[in-house]
């Protein structure tokens, strides 16, 4: 199997050495998606739910570039900066990825300035 490199200027792409995403066969692995707005560069919003929201939306573009979809992820995880966010987190959360969820990891650490969340997800398609 091929392993092709996912790429879509519809998703930032970051000066680091990562691809977007990765599809492999029927498996899409999506890399760590920042709440950066794809033609700036810029963060998008100060809240985590405004954040959570632009990062979902670099993610299923990603998704969508490697022939995925938000019905195909089987796992995600979401990195906060504060255990005080998830509430908040949960609620953009749910709004972007529907019913029913994939399973999920939630993991704190520092993140760079200004960002609140980060995500990166694992599809697997029906090929």
């Amino acid at each position: 199997m091929t392993r092709n490199v996912i790429t879509t200027e519809n998703a930032p792409a970051l000066a680091a050495p990562l691809s977007q995403g990765i599809r492999k066969g029927p498996i899409v692995q999506v890399s760590g998606q920042l709440p950066l707005d794809p033609d700036t560069g810029e963060v998008v919003g100060t809240t985590v739910a405004e954040q959570t929201t632009q990062t979902m939306r670099n993610l299923t573009a990603v998704l969508k570039a490697g022939g995925a979809a938000m019905e195909d992820l089987v796992m995600l995880r979401v990195y906060l900066t504060d255990p005080a966010h998830l509430a908040e987190m949960n609620g953009a959360y749910a709004v972007a990825i529907g019913e029913p969820p994939p399973a999920r990891t939630t993991v704190y650490m520092p993140l760079p300035e200004g960002i609140l969340v980060e995500a990166d997800a694992l599809a697997v398609l029906d090929d």
